[in-house]
């Protein structure tokens, strides 16, 4: 976890809670990554230097996690995070403490999915929209029609994933278009009982559709080819599509002039502005972990850096040759003081231990 000589960039999260604990990622990836892969970047263009776990995570603990991970491996050109209020915090202490003004970029993803929850959440029209798409999945689920299921609104972070609910509603308004009665049995017929009342939200469906159409397109652009003058005048063009008074429209182009300007200090290559890289580790990890009945952070979380870089057959071999077993050992009682796996072994062995009818 040394420094490096080319300029980089630290992207961190959180993953969710594992267990009882949280672990802070932060992952280094060179500026250059991106123009040299050509598109999104992979795991394997990235290095985890810094992972640290907590029972309990808040702006202070973050500092002074960061300011031990970046007295090792090195400043960062920028950091990348997400729209958590905690981690903006936490980067905010470490940046006073150190006295370094280091440029902190809001991933786009979620920058976008907090300006389409804030423009429709509350509504009116959006609140029943959704309450008839849930009536309309009862209806078509396991039927010959199946296969029009609305997709299916996460419990969290929905609006994230909400342009192919957009997409899906736009495809039936041309269904509906059909005019006078529908043939007994017909596909028609069958989703006006599904979806009753889908023709009166037709104006709301319109917009709503366009402005998750205008955001998917602009996300495309910038988590593949990465934000420069080019992808900025495409994705700002792409904004003017939406009503004047769209939030999202708002929104979109405010981060559009306050990261442009951040890519000009950086660099002259088009900068990464996308945390999807660390969503994808964890994903990753949780898919590993959750093969275990009592899923908890221990030492298993140390895969997490394996999953990262290019590793090789040369280098896996290294690594294990040179990973002794105290080493492991000594880094958990370190890092994890408990799990739920020791705390369940120290409780059953207290209860065998004791004498019968005690």
């Amino acid at each position: 976890m040394a420094p490096i000589n080319k300029p980089w960039l630290a992207i961190i999260d959180h993953s969710i809670d594992i267990g009882t604990k949280k672990a802070l990622v932060v992952l280094r990836v060179t500026v250059e990554a991106l123009s040299n892969r050509g598109a999104a970047i992979q795991l394997k263009d990235c290095e985890c230097i810094g992972l640290k776990i907590a029972d309990k995570v808040n702006g202070e603990s973050i500092s002074l996690e960061l300011e031990e991970i970046f007295n090792q491996a090195g400043k960062p050109s920028a950091i990348i995070k997400d729209c958590d209020a905690t981690l903006q915090k936490g980067t905010r202490l470490w940046a006073q403490s150190c006295k370094t003004a280091i440029p902190v970029i809001e991933d786009i993803g979620h920058v976008m999915a907090s300006a389409l929850k804030s423009q429709f959440e509350k509504t009116v029209d959006y609140q029943r929209f959704t309450t008839l798409t849930s009536h309309g999945s009862h209806c078509l689920r396991q039927t010959e029609w199946a296969f029009l299921v609305p997709p299916k609104l996460r419990s969290k972070g929905r609006f994230q994933s909400i342009s192919q609910l957009g997409k899906w509603a736009d495809k039936m308004l041309e269904v509906f278009a059909v005019k006078g009665r529908a043939k007994e049995g017909s596909l028609l017929a069958k989703l006006r009982t599904a979806l009753p009342g889908f023709m009166q939200l037709k104006h709301f469906i319109k917009n709503f559709a366009s402005t998750t159409k205008v955001v998917s397109q602009a996300m495309e652009i910038l988590k593949n080819k990465g934000l420069n003058q080019t992808s900025y005048e495409h994705c700002y063009l792409l904004s003017q599509d939406l009503p004047k008074k769209s939030k999202v429209k708002k929104r979109l182009q405010l981060w559009l002039q306050q990261h442009i300007e951040i890519q000009k200090q950086i660099t002259s290559l088009p900068l990464l502005v996308s945390s999807d890289i660390i969503e994808s580790l964890f994903g990753n990890f949780k898919h590993i972990i959750e093969r275990s009945p009592q899923a908890d952070m221990n030492r298993t979380t140390l895969l997490i850096p394996a999953l990262c870089g290019d590793l090789n057959e040369k280098k896996i071999s290294q690594a294990l040759n040179q990973a002794r077993h105290n080493d492991l050992k000594n880094w958990e009682e370190e890092n994890i003081s408990y799990t739920m796996r020791k705390k369940r072994q120290a409780f059953f062995a207290e209860i065998k231990s004791q004498k019968p009818g005690k």
